[in-house]
């Protein structure tokens, strides 16, 4: 099976534009630096994702105990 990645378009919240989280680019940075949110990697230069599996654990989590990150 092929690993499945987001990029921050795909996660974040813009204006018009809904993403996975109802949450801006600078709250995921913010939560990654806290440790609240999976860590990127890069996959080349100017290419940052994260891992699909490691964010719907996230959120899971997030479900399963009604916690807001």
């Amino acid at each position: 099976m092929p690993n499945r990645v987001y990029r921050m378009r795909q996660l974040a919240s813009c204006q018009g534009r809904e993403g996975v989280l109802p949450v801006g680019p600078a709250t995921i940075w913010r939560w990654v630096r806290a440790g609240r949110f999976p860590a990127p990697f890069k996959l080349g230069k100017g290419t940052t994702v994260w891992d699909a599996v490691a964010v719907e654990n996230f959120l899971a989590a997030r479900r399963n105990d009604g916690a807001v990150a």
